[in-house]
């Protein structure tokens, strides 16, 4: 069933709070339904898919369409050798879906557990933590092109996934609106605990399984990061920047805790929370907007910020640690 709502207010669909509105939103519960709302003499001139707002920042009103997906059905495709198929609507929350793969006894996902946000958005940001993400599972992604007004596929490879990329990010950006995700899940046991704390925040919990594993992530997760019906924020603001090996041997050799992760060839992926944290930056509030005590990756917002001042704030941030390490960092959250 299609929904339409009008002159919407947004603070309650993001998660950073921030006040401003849609001229127009539109759910969806059926893919075919994409068929009516971007039918010829209807479709609308600006328009975006939304989930649940988790990643995106509103600094202005918002004049056009977003799309909100709200099919909520998982499914069980097919059963091949030792893996299991299964397909979620992208309306489905990201966290459900995991609880629901745990459950089942299909390993996969649980390192992805409590990320917020819905099952639509994982391919397109190829969402990821504790050393796991979404392309290492997404078998095919169904999409509406609204170009030609058909329903598509495409494969793990040709959705062209990199660290928080995706060809929905680049050549399909503001063309598609994702239907629903398959994923290739395994019924054997493929623990991946090799990221920070995890193998011994598992093992504190007696074993490893499935159970324990999404327990200790969800564990760390709260640990470290705000709820955010309590302070508003988007998660991890910023991408964690990947540099030339040089440039991190550089910084090495001047900070010797400083984490660094090679990548293929000759580049290397640094952290962002400690350039922020090592930049003394780490709590730091100003107005509305300030950088969380407990984790440096996060903006939250104090109560009544606005979208311009945590860009601004973040601004800052950016040129803070660009003036003491020499490194950029972005944003990994979408500015509207």
């Amino acid at each position: 069933m299609i929904k339409e709502y009008r002159n919407h207010p947004l603070r309650d669909w993001n998660s950073f709070h921030v006040e401003e509105y849609a001229d127009r939103i539109v759910e969806f519960d059926q893919k075919e339904e994409l068929s009516t709302i971007f039918s010829e003499g209807s479709k609308p001139e600006k328009w975006m898919v939304i989930g649940g707002c988790n990643n995106i920042l509103f600094t202005q009103r918002f004049t056009g369409t977003l799309i909100k997906p709200v099919g909520k059905e998982i499914t069980i495709k097919a059963q091949i050798d030792d893996c299991t198929i299964i397909e979620a609507q992208a309306g489905v929350e990201w966290d459900d879906l995991v609880e629901w793969s745990v459950q089942h006894d299909l390993w996969g996902m649980e390192n992805l557990s409590l990320i917020p946000g819905s099952v639509g958005a994982a391919p397109v940001q190829n969402i990821g933590a504790y050393g796991a993400e979404a392309k290492d599972v997404i078998e095919r992604v169904h999409y509406f092109d609204t170009l030609d007004g058909k329903h598509h596929t495409l494969g793990n490879a040709e959705c062209r996934f990199s660290y928080r990329d995706s060809i929905f990010k680049q050549e399909l950006k503001g063309r598609v609106v994702i239907t629903s995700v398959e994923f290739r899940l395994s019924k054997y046991p493929h623990p991946n605990l090799a990221y920070g704390d995890l193998a011994k925040e598992v093992e504190a919990l007696g074993s490893v399984s499935l159970a324990n594993i999404r327990k200790a992530v969800c564990d760390i997760r709260r640990r470290k990061l705000p709820d955010t019906s309590v302070l508003g924020n988007a998660g991890s603001f910023f991408k964690n920047p990947i540099v030339n090996r040089e440039l991190s041997e550089e910084l090495k050799s001047k900070h010797e805790d400083m984490p660094v992760y090679p990548l293929s060839g000759v580049k290397c992926k640094l952290a962002a929370g400690w350039l922020i944290d090592k930049a003394g930056l780490k709590g730091l509030r100003k107005g509305n907007v300030g950088v969380h005590e407990r984790q440096a990756l996060v903006l939250v917002n104090l109560g009544g910020a606005t979208g311009a001042e945590v860009i601004a704030f973040a601004h800052e941030l950016q040129q803070v640690v660009k003036e003491k390490f020499g490194v950029e960092i972005e944003p990994e959250v979408n500015i509207l």
